[in-house]
């Protein structure tokens, strides 16, 4: 089979090809394509991964390519992984929410509207492009923000286009790993929107585990998440929220410690990728072992302004772990391809999983995946908090995708205004203009 991945040079891809080259199971993928507007980035990454094929058998073919149509041609499978922007992108997001004292995470709040607003354009024209060129092939959305941009291009490729995150994917195998329990006989009762969900039950043999944990100050304190929002909170609850609900129920101690802070994530990261390319430009540089050294940075300090704010400390070895977002994808070409049924939580339309929310409307809940794709599991209602606040995001959601289509500038003004982190129309009008001057991608908002 042909896997083709656009944004192709993207930091995080030699983790796809790791797994695609310890899968032995037939029908497997044989050919890689890469794609990619930076040609530079292309070659980096192409370095990486014929370090990690070296001395591998029938490691799958890989070829790379600036043509967004030839790479699309003949896919099987295409993984949407394109950060519009880049990370430059990433930190002027960042830093003119900070500048009005708002979050600007690049998928929450201030930050993920900007950055939905100029990736939605660009990841529609790919979904019309798949639709044309390559009609039956499946499209798996890594890009950011998930949710939204997979509800974008399903407009366009309806339920052929799924996305994944492997946030709640290492939710569910940390606290498995605390409660002493499998993850892969587990059911993980788990819903609501991409970065915007609570992990409720976890089920073993019939037997709802997570009280369990809940129940124990010990347990609740050894992982990630029990520390990052503290006992008594996730008590309150009564569930474990993914780690990106940090950025609501502990907002103000957030922006102050992203405010204070020499830089932002974005920041970091881009000076960071920056050496790295730069280092790759060398011949004589080991190209592997400069990834590797650069991921286990990246992963170290992965939200460390929340765990500064939560006085949560070092991420322990055992968080290091990655979520495991490309097992995710390569679970699901296996069921999809080969009708291995599985169970995996996915960003599909709700088609009623969430009642509170339309047929259309894409969620983030377990599916039940085979050869026709992924069937969204009805899920028990959420309770009226995170409801409101489902519905709430959606609605901010909604009106991106209502900018990005009639190119209105009051649309992306009450997507701003609406979100429940930004407090102030004035405020919601003052972003639009800052985004407006530092985003060239943004032009068309009038």
């Amino acid at each position: 089979m042909r896997l083709t991945i656009l944004g192709g040079g993207g930091f995080r891809l030699p983790l796809v090809y790791a797994a695609l080259l310890r899968d032995r199971s037939e029908g497997r993928i044989t050919r890689v394509v890469l794609h990619d507007v930076d040609a530079g980035r292309l070659a980096a990454v192409a370095r990486v991964l014929a370090d990690q094929a070296a001395g591998v058998a029938d490691a799958p073919e890989v070829t790379v390519t600036t043509d967004l149509d030839l790479a699309l041609r003949g896919a099987d499978f295409v993984f949407s992984a394109i950060r519009v922007g880049g990370l430059a992108g990433r930190a002027a997001d960042e830093s003119v929410a900070l500048a009005e004292g708002v979050l600007g995470q690049e998928t929450v709040g201030a930050g993920g509207i900007a950055y939905g607003l100029r990736t939605v354009p660009v990841a529609e024209d790919i979904a019309r492009r798949t639709a044309r060129i390559a009609p039956d092939a499946w499209v798996v959305n890594f890009t950011n923000p998930a949710g939204l941009v997979t509800e974008a291009m399903a407009r366009h490729l309806g339920d052929r286009v799924i996305g994944i995150c492997d946030s709640p994917v290492g939710l569910g195998r940390r606290v498995a790993r605390v409660l002493g329990v499998d993850p892969e006989r587990a059911w993980f009762d788990y819903a609501g929107l991409n970065h915007l969900g609570w992990l409720r039950g976890v089920r073993v043999a019939g037997r709802d585990e997570l009280p369990r944990l809940l129940a124990d100050p010990g347990l609740l304190d050894s992982f990630e998440e029990g520390r990052l929002f503290g006992a008594q909170w996730l008590r309150s609850l009564g569930a474990i929220p993914n780690e990106y609900l940090h950025y609501y129920y502990f907002n103000r101690e957030t922006v102050h410690a992203y405010r204070t802070a020499e830089r932002t994530r974005g920041a970091f990261l881009h000076d960071q990728q920056a050496r790295f390319y730069a280092e790759m430009e060398r011949p004589e540089t080991s190209a592997l072992a400069a990834w590797d050294r650069t991921r286990a940075e990246r992963e170290a300090t992965y939200m460390a302004h929340n765990r500064e704010a939560a006085g949560a400390g070092e991420r322990d070895a055992s968080d290091l772990e990655s979520g495991g977002y490309e097992q995710v994808a390569l679970a699901l070409m296996r069921a999809i391809a080969h009708d291995r049924r599985t169970t995996l939580i996915l960003n599909v339309r709700n088609r009623g999983a969430l009642a509170a929310l339309d047929a259309e409307a894409v969620v983030e809940v377990p599916c039940l995946v085979d050869a026709n794709g992924a069937h969204p599991v009805a899920v028990s209602p959420l309770p009226g908090h995170a409801t409101g606040l489902v519905c709430a995001v959606k609605a901010v959601e909604r009106e991106v995708l209502a900018a990005a289509a009639s190119g209105s500038r009051a649309r992306a003004v009450a997507a701003f205004a609406l979100h429940p982190l930004v407090d102030s129309v004035t405020v919601a009008r003052r972003l639009v203009e800052a985004y407006t001057a530092a985003h060239p991608g943004l032009s068309y908002l009038r």
